[in-house]
């Protein structure tokens, strides 16, 4: 998994409890994707670890984690 320097030195210390696994399942099998304006790509999966939805954000390139984070707003629409 490519990583930002941000993500490495300031998200995981931030919140250590934060498996790398988790962030590439969600690039893998979000259920939901969205693209910022900036371009930047955000990523939601439900961790049931966590009980929460986890926001995976990447660079452009759709790979590169920039930003994870439990995501307390967010839910899943119904289908």
């Amino acid at each position: 998994m490519k990583t930002t320097r941000y993500f490495e030195e300031q998200v995981l210390r931030k919140r250590p409890y934060i498996q790398r696994e988790w962030c590439e399942r969600a690039i893998r099998e979000p259920v939901h994707r969205e693209v910022q304006p900036d371009g930047r790509v955000r990523y939601w999966i439900f961790i049931p670890e966590l009980g929460k939805y986890l926001r995976v954000v990447t660079l452009e390139d759709g790979e590169t984690v920039h930003n994870a984070f439990p995501d307390r707003n967010f839910r899943e629409m119904k289908r």
